[in-house]
């Protein structure tokens, strides 16, 4: 075949045109990041013996751990509180949809750190927590505020609920990105409202909500920063800034501070990307081509029934 090609008479031999300018801004950005490099290795001010000596800290990794309990625990607070304000959104019920949209409203509109202030101030706000009869009736049961409603559980709470404004507004689209035929093929079948979001809707709609759930998880956790103004003080940050203000050394401290962020961000992306990926199956070319092959297998062995080739893909 190539010999064939050769014997074309006035064949055209394309090459592509040259692109000097890119390689001249490629040349000046190597040289500027050689340049940066420099200085971060040359530079004594960063000071990274005592980086190495406190990335390996007791308290750094406590904080790390913490970090992640309030990122997680956050999430699933905020991922529940959004399906069902979600959930409400859609209701035909005018006193559900209000109620979510002035939760939306009001957690969106106000800063995570105002707040967590709040949060903080709870037991100054309603200093017992009581379970009774309302509108002056018998109480039945009472607790202190801050026996309950700890540091931690206080940030936990605050950044949930935040969260799941946020996570509402991303689910709602979601679950209106699945069509409605899928709705009504489901109760033609006779399932329940419950199951069918349960089974039929939730399951498509996660291709859509998993990428900016995964962005908003990575952003969870560098808000857990802020829990300070709770306040709690064991979260990463406040660790790093507690060693750096003993110490007298701030910038190895930050630096610590964000190696560690960065790392866990990065597990994180990693997590995010199969996700992505499983809730993506059937719907890339990938999943479509497997799908091909499978049902040509099934065709070249002799069987042909569509509901075989549907179990074996399964």
């Amino acid at each position: 075949m190539a010999n064939h090609h050769a014997d074309i008479p006035n064949r055209i031999r394309a090459r592509d045109v040259a692109h000097p300018g890119t390689w001249i801004a490629a040349v000046i950005v190597a040289l500027l990041v050689l340049i940066f490099v420099q200085g971060l290795v040359t530079n004594p001010n960063y000071q990274w013996s005592v980086v190495w000596l406190y990335l390996r800290d007791v308290k750094v990794i406590t904080g790390i751990g913490y970090t992640i309990l309030l990122t997680f625990a956050a999430m699933i607070l905020g991922t529940a509180v959004a399906l069902l304000m979600a959930i409400m959104r859609q209701s035909s019920n005018p006193v559900l949809r209000g109620v979510s949209w002035a939760y939306i409203f009001v957690f969106r509109g106000v800063p995570v750190y105002t707040q967590l202030v709040f949060w903080g101030l709870l037991a100054v706000l309603y200093p017992t927590l009581s379970i009774g009869v309302p509108f002056g009736g018998p109480t039945l049961a009472s607790v202190e505020t801050e026996k309950v409603v700890t540091a931690l559980a206080a940030a936990i709470i605050g950044l949930g609920l935040n969260e799941g404004a946020y996570l509402a507004e991303i689910i709602r689209s979601g679950l209106e990105s699945v069509d409605a035929g899928q709705t009504e093929a489901a109760k033609a079948l006779g399932m329940k409202p419950s199951l069918i979001m349960r089974r039929v809707i939730i399951p498509q709609a996660m291709r859509v909500i998993i990428p900016p759930l995964g962005n908003e998880t990575i952003g969870m956790l560098k808000t857990t920063s802020l829990v300070l103004a709770v306040p709690f003080t064991l979260d990463l940050q406040y660790a790093t800034n507690a060693i750096a203000n003993r110490i007298y050394a701030p910038i190895p401290l930050l630096i610590v501070a964000a190696f560690w962020y960065l790392v866990m961000t990065s597990v994180l992306m990693i997590g995010q990307h199969f996700l992505e990926q499983y809730f993506g199956r059937g719907f890339n070319g990938k999943s479509s081509s497997k799908r091909l092959r499978r049902q040509a297998a099934i065709q070249a062995a002799g069987t042909t029934h569509k509901n075989i080739a549907l179990e074996v893909e399964q």
